[in-house]
C-alpha cells in the first residue's frame, strides 16, 4: 500500500431533509469512486451527509421551501 503525505479526504455533502437512503449510498459510492480513479484507497476516503430541512437553506434571498419552482420537487 502507498503512503500518502495528505491528510485523508473528508467530503462534506450537503442536501435537503429527506433524502432517501438509497440516494446517499449513491453518492457515498459515486464519491468514493471519484476518489478511487485518482488513486486514493478507499479505506482512506470520510464521507459526510448533512441533511439540512427546505426552510434553513437560503436561495436568492428566500428559503428554499418557499421557492415556487421547487414546489413538485421529489427529493431522491
Amino acid at each position: 500500500m502507498n503512503l500518502y503525505l495528505v491528510q485523508n479526504p473528508i467530503v462534506h455533502v450537503y442536501v435537503w431533509k429527506e433524502f432517501s437512503n438509497e440516494a446517499k449510498k449513491r453518492v457515498i459510492t459515486g464519491i468514493t469512486r471519484v476518489f478511487t480513479e485518482i488513486n486514493i484507497p478507499a479505506e482512506a476516503i470520510e464521507i459526510v451527509i448533512h441533511e439540512i430541512p427546505m426552510e434553513n437553506w437560503g436561495i436568492e434571498g428566500e428559503q428554499a421551501s418557499e421557492k415556487k419552482k421547487f414546489e413538485n420537487l421529489k427529493i431522491p
